[in-house]
């Protein structure tokens, strides 16, 4: 079983949200492949879908036995601003993750984890 909660904060005047993926391991990782495959195919993803692939990150990298610090470093080069939809990166600028896996629960956070320098000057 994999419980992960995320707890999101967006631009200043939008209120911040939390939502928990709680399913057994053969689900979530089967809507991590479907949003993988998506972005694959070069069509964009919502915000639900970036986040899901951010706990699919998170699980796989805390699996791999990555130190936090270094799942946070990984975070910017898990999308950009071209394989999501316009507004997911201002709606996803801090997002604190609590993973329950394997008996262990690990508190997470990412700032802006899709780089958006290049996004807001090519008018996206």
């Amino acid at each position: 079983m994999i419980r992960v909660k995320a707890t999101v904060r967006g631009e200043p005047d939008a209120p911040s949200f939390t939502t928990v993926f709680d399913s057994d391991e053969r689900v979530f990782f089967s809507s991590s492949a479907m949003i993988e495959e998506k972005i694959q195919r070069k069509m964009k993803i919502n915000a639900n879908e970036a986040l899901m692939a951010y706990c699919a990150y998170i699980v796989k990298s805390i699996r791999a036995g990555k130190k936090d610090t270094d799942i946070q470093k990984g975070a910017s080069e898990i999308l950009s601003a071209n394989n999501v939809m316009i507004g997911v990166p201002e709606t996803l600028q801090a997002i604190t993750f609590e993973v329950a896996l394997e008996n262990r629960v690990r508190k997470i956070a990412f700032k802006e984890p899709i780089p958006t320098s290049s996004y807001i000057m090519s008018g996206h």
